[in-house]
């Protein structure tokens, strides 16, 4: 991933110090942990559904998804040996959560049964404890990723906001579009510009 931003910076296409990284599921962990390891790489970050603890994430394996738990710790660490937890912990974002300097917006679904709502609820109240700046999105109608053309609309309109503030550019006022999702800002409203319907938010 730095080498894309490295690459694109190289090319032109942007500039270093306006680089954002987002992603979803795995994607939402590399954006933790390019932020929480490589904290001047990019200018914020979005994480949608993204494990911040991976002890924690294979302890609440589903499951149908027993069958597999051989090939998890195979491909991550065996949280059952003191080598594989520790393996782990270094890899997990939450315990490098103090390092995480740039602004960053969580978004996660309180039903996600892959990627549990403590997940996120750890990450941003050690960041609160630190006094490191976060935007804590929260629905309450979705699993493992946005599914309802409401909130997948609230998600990237906040998106949109959030970026334009870290990146600066162009960001379409957001509307009603908070008040037609099931979507609470649990932190960090004040990243969110244009934000007159958060107050409205249930």
């Amino acid at each position: 991933m730095i080498d894309a931003r490295d690459w694109a910076i190289g090319q032109g296409i942007t500039a270093p110090g306006k680089v954002a990284i987002l992603g979803s599921s795995y994607g939402g962990y590399a954006t933790l942990a390019a932020l929480a390891f490589t904290p001047d790489a990019f200018a914020c970050g979005v994480d949608l559904a993204g494990p911040t603890n991976l002890n924690t994430l294979l302890a609440t394996i589903p499951p149908h998804w027993f069958p597999q738990i051989a090939q998890f710790h195979k491909r991550m660490g065996d949280p059952g040996t003191a080598e594989g937890k520790a393996m782990l912990d270094a890899r997990s974002p939450l315990n490098a959560a103090d390092k995480i300097a740039k602004p960053l917006l969580i978004g996660q679904g309180d039903n996600d049964p892959r990627v549990k709502q403590a997940e996120a609820d750890q990450i941003v109240a050690a960041m609160k404890a630190k006094g490191i700046p976060v935007t804590y999105l929260l629905a309450t109608d979705e699993g493992h990723g946005f599914q309802r053309p409401e909130d997948n609309l609230a998600l990237f309109g906040v998106a949109e906001q959030f970026l334009g503030k870290c990146l600066g550019g162009r960001a379409e006022p957001l509307g009603d579009v908070m008040t037609r999702s099931s979507i609470k800002v649990v932190a960090g409203g004040e990243w969110i510009v244009h934000s007159s319907a958060i107050a409205a938010v249930k």
